[in-house]
């Protein structure tokens, strides 16, 4: 028979077990919660930062062109917080993640796997996962893939989101020193010389400032074949390496750039800025045929106006010019 005082002990000795089994658990809640924070964090230096999870959606992260130091803030937040890291290569995105401490594993979406990881992606994303694109370097959809996954995301109605950053193109233009008021990027010219001189000279007349990648082997060539096409003496730089240890900006025309590295073996990427080419100026005849258009519609001054607007001459001159031209006519009309 059991005795009064054996009761509390058993009550006591459930307690404890049940004590025990909460605590185990909170440890293990504490243990997982851990786990998930970690996982949801990056590192600066020796700072361990917590990222929030991200609201479903396609994040488009643009990623180092080079010097990992100029990954954003943003950027890490939005990598260590996102279901699913996609990227072109698995081993060049992980030094970057293992550089900052992210632990999420990234997948890989590239031009020959597109056909078959674009559609589990798109999966991911219309079950409310947060999907974060990134490419080797730079920013994801300039001549890469990802354009194909960003506008089947459009379609289907889910959000995407840019998260600006470093762009090997907007860094060749800002340090080119040629206009950056109007410029245009092309991408990659054709290899072979009669297709990539067709391509320069569909650009020929393009009022603004010209920007191309072009590999390392093909770089004299493409240089050749622009003073050709655009004119020797058109501006332009070669820009190689950008942020990296051996970054080169080299200045000067397209015949003289092209005479550097004819001889020369170069390496690295390779950004071709090509300044906007001279517009000459109208002949006279075409002066007085574009005044006596316009002046058959419009009164003098604003005809005057419209031509200065037109052929970026003074105003006052073109205005003089319409009156001489008025008062030699026959009926004293241009």
């Amino acid at each position: 028979m059991a005795r009064r005082g054996d009761r509390p002990r058993q009550g006591c000795g459930a307690q404890m077990t049940r004590g025990k089994s909460t605590a185990s658990t909170d440890a293990g809640n504490k243990g997982t919660l851990e786990a998930d924070r970690r996982a949801r964090s990056f590192r600066i230096g020796a700072h361990e930062i917590a990222a929030r999870p991200l609201e479903p959606g396609l994040y488009l992260v643009s990623t180092p062109i080079g010097n990992l130091g100029d990954m954003t803030i943003r950027g890490l937040e939005t990598l260590s917080g996102a279901d699913i890291i996609a990227c072109e290569d698995t081993r060049v995105s992980r030094v970057l993640l293992d550089r900052f401490g992210i632990a999420t594993r990234p997948h890989a979406y590239h031009e020959h796997n597109a056909e078959r990881a674009g559609p589990k992606l798109m999966e991911a994303l219309e079950a409310g996962k947060s999907v974060a694109l990134i490419s080797d370097a730079g920013t994801p959809l300039v001549s890469d893939p990802g354009y194909r996954l960003s506008q089947t995301a459009i379609e289907a109605g889910i959000p995407v989101i840019p998260i600006p950053g470093a762009s090997a193109p907007m860094a060749a233009l800002v340090a080119s020193g040629l206009p950056s008021d109007t410029f245009l990027f092309a991408g990659f010219l054709p290899s072979k010389d009669k297709a990539r001189r067709d391509r320069l000279a569909s650009f020929a007349a393009t009022e603004a400032t010209l920007m191309f990648f072009e590999s390392p082997n093909r770089i004299a060539a493409c240089l050749k074949s622009a003073a050709a096409v655009l004119g020797a003496d058109r501006p332009a730089a070669v820009c190689r390496e950008l942020t990296k240890a051996y970054e080169e900006i080299r200045r000067g025309t397209l015949g003289d750039l092209a005479a550097r590295y004819e001889d020369e073996s170069v390496r690295g990427e390779i950004v071709l800025v090509i300044g906007p080419g001279s517009t000459p100026a109208p002949s006279e005849g075409d002066v007085d045929l574009l005044l006596a258009k316009l002046a058959a519609d419009l009164p003098a001054g604003k005809a005057a106006t419209e031509a200065a607007r037109l052929t970026g001459l003074p105003r006052k001159d073109l205005y003089a010019r319409l009156l001489a031209l008025k008062a030699t006519s026959p009926e004293g009309e241009a």
